[in-house]
């Protein structure tokens, strides 16, 4: 369904003019700033692919795993790093098959990915994180925090649903989704491994869209990690009562809905989506 939308939208792009009048913040679609330098990145194996990290204040405590959304990469959280990383050592990862991850003949799955991720901890001598993800990543972090609830500090996720019955009809705009699919495109032709294969990864994500996620309720209501559902005011994949009843589900959850923003919020307004996180993040635990 999700895939549906942007290659629909992607279709009605053809015929958009380049200039555009000003837009409501919801409808804009922010380049990311450029990464701070990290203090360690690499690709290492993991599983049967190889996948890029990179690492930022590793010298200060308490670690923060930020997992991006589907078909882009790790790049999109150029806004949320320099904030985060003035109080957490933060870690960005790209996704299987996304950024300069590779991607091997194996399906893709939530699961597997959150295995990843997971096998990088490990690699890295991360005991435990806190994670931040956004829509493919947030349901990544919600699999973490059901199957190795040792591993999960806090979990926040920001437009993620839980299963195919989250997603809305139809878009409430395709524009920023053919802007989106546009750029998307151009940057796995600039940083992936695979530069010519952006449509076999696009089928790929396809196959895995068209029946995932699929994580049962009773699952759900095990997280123990302290969590926040977030979404945009104006989401327009997920119903805004998915993420109520998401947040119903986990015990002790709290929704947040974040004014001004939609699927793309943490582009739109970096400073509103930081200051959720960080609500949640300095928290103090009972």
């Amino acid at each position: 369904m999700k895939l549906i939308f942007i290659l629909l939208a992607l279709l009605s792009f053809c015929g958009q003019s380049k200039s555009q009048a000003i837009q409501p913040r919801w409808k804009t679609l922010p380049e990311a700033p450029p990464m701070p330098k990290a203090d360690k990145n690499g690709i290492v194996s993991v599983n049967d692919i190889k996948i890029y990290y990179a690492i930022f204040s590793k010298k200060l405590k308490d670690p923060v795993i930020l997992l991006h959304g589907g078909l882009v990469s790790s790049d999109e959280w150029g806004f949320e790093v320099p904030r985060l990383s003035k109080t957490h050592e933060v870690v960005i990862v790209d996704s299987r098959g996304h950024g300069r991850s590779t991607m091997s003949d194996q399906p893709l799955s939530y699961d597997l990915m959150a295995s990843d991720v997971l096998q990088l901890m490990n690699i890295l001598h991360i005991k435990k994180a806190s994670i931040i993800g956004w829509s493919d990543g947030g349901i990544i972090g919600l699999l973490l925090a059901i199957h190795h609830p040792e591993r999960i500090n806090k979990l926040f996720t920001f437009g993620t649903n839980y299963n195919l019955q989250g997603y809305k009809s139809e878009p409430s705009d395709t524009s920023i989704s053919a802007r989106f699919m546009e750029r998307a495109q151009e940057n796995y032709r600039r940083i992936s491994p695979t530069p010519d294969s952006f449509f076999v990864f696009l089928k790929a994500l396809g196959t895995m869209y068209s029946t995932q996620p699929d994580i049962k309720a009773e699952k759900i209501r095990t997280i123990k990690a302290p969590t926040v559902i977030a979404g945009g005011e104006y989401e327009q994949f997920i119903k805004r009562e998915h993420f109520e009843e998401l947040a119903n589900l986990i015990p002790s959850a709290k929704l947040v809905i974040i004014p001004g923003m939609s699927h793309g919020g943490p582009l739109q307004d970096p400073v509103a989506f930081h200051r959720a996180v960080a609500n949640l993040l300095d928290r103090k635990q009972k």
